[in-house]
């Protein structure tokens, strides 16, 4: 077997990369691709690619998508104290090695191999990376569970964050759905729903291969109203999004909001024959109820009429709950250098264990079903 650090994925066979990739969408070479093909993440932006890969012959048996990071924007895994730490300390925290998918917050394979033996491999040739570059730390971000643990195995910290996912036990319809509400849950969505109803707002659902050029700059001007609105860094672009329609549009569902039948909101979702991922959305007016519409009940929707079991609807967000969405765990594994913070870090994550915990016993508590589905 054969070890290579790779700086640019399209020197990585597209059809070997996602043979390992378990048909994630965000894991396809098509879209790592094109978020480094359009500039979204390069080293300028703070993203410089080092995808382990692992050689037999010519074949590839294994793979991390891999990055040199600048900063932490991007991540979802907030380790903006370390950072502080660090600095007070006169010490320097970027650049740090992150195992992840820019600008994703959902869950995946992070170790592309078939066997432990070469999951473990990458995990070690990513530790090597970062002890040989000097680096500060090592993250890998929203891996499996069973993944996380291996990853246990092999020296790293364990993290557990939550988010709320939306479970499809096999409903019939929408209706079926709310029904295992309790009743003033049941009335607040109806209520919502009617509301976006009532201003004469309808839905279109495309899609990959059905969006149009005019579509999707509809889309990006939604995106950035909502960058702009929030302060906040636009990461993609409108060639990002033209390019994973043209190369992966069987993953992409693209949700419109109409009023006299102009479009005024869109939300974008990923999926694959399991899990629908929403990703972003915006609106280019105001309208109670708008959001839950577009960004919640349209895709729960579409995930009960396509048979499809979970909808994972991005980070935080409380909201989400009282909508049907209920907490899962969520995983990253850790390594710093520095002995002496490391050791303050691993007895930081001790503690917070306790309180991730009780968080998510606190939301269940607060589940709008009669009985947890």
């Amino acid at each position: 077997m054969t070890l290579k650090v790779i700086e640019n994925i399209a020197d990585i066979p597209a059809e070997q990369w996602d043979a390992l990739a378990e048909n994630n969408p965000f894991l396809k070479h098509a879209y790592l691709n094109a978020l480094q093909e359009t500039g979204c993440a390069v080293a300028e932006t703070g993203w410089q690619a080092q995808f382990i890969t692992i050689w037999e012959a010519e074949q590839l048996i294994g793979g991390m998508p891999l990055y040199f990071k600048s900063h932490s924007y991007g991540e979802f895994v907030f380790d903006w104290a370390w950072a502080d730490a660090y600095r007070q300390h006169g010490l320097r925290y970027y650049p740090k090695l992150v195992c992840s998918v820019p600008f994703t917050p959902a869950s995946g394979p992070r170790l592309l191999g078939n066997t432990p033996a070469v999951r473990a491999q990458l995990v070690q040739a990513a530790l090597a990376l970062a002890q040989d570059t000097g680096v500060s730390s090592l993250h890998l971000l929203f891996p499996y569970e069973s993944q996380a643990l291996e990853m246990q195995q092999q020296g790293l910290m364990l993290r557990r964050g939550v988010q709320l996912h939306w479970r499809n036990p096999g409903y019939a319809d929408f209706e079926d759905y709310l029904a295992g509400m309790r009743r003033d849950k049941r009335k607040k969505i109806n209520q919502e729903r009617r509301k976006v109803s009532d201003a004469g707002i309808s839905f279109e659902h495309v899609r990959g291969e059905q969006i149009t050029q005019q579509q999707w700059e509809f889309f990006v001007r939604c995106y950035e109203h909502t960058h702009v609105q929030y302060n906040s860094p636009q990461p993609l672009n409108l060639a990002f999004f033209q390019r994973i329609g043209g190369t992966m549009p069987q993953h992409i569902l693209l949700i419109l909001a109409l009023r006299d039948g102009q479009p005024i909101a869109a939300a974008i979702n990923f999926y694959n024959h399991d899990t629908l991922f929403g990703r972003s959305w915006g609106a280019l007016e105001h309208h109670p109820g708008l959001h839950f519409e577009t960004c919640y009940y349209q895709a729960i929707d579409f995930c009960i009429r396509n048979n499809i079991a979970l909808f994972e609807g991005g980070a935080q967000g409380e909201h989400k709950l009282a909508r049907g969405f209920l907490p899962s765990t969520t995983w990253s594994a850790h390594w710093l250098a520095h002995a002496q913070f490391s050791k303050a870090v691993e007895e930081f994550l001790q503690r917070e264990v306790g309180g991730v915990e009780q968080y998510m016993d606190e939301l269940n508590h607060s589940s709008p079903f009669k009985q947890i589905p």
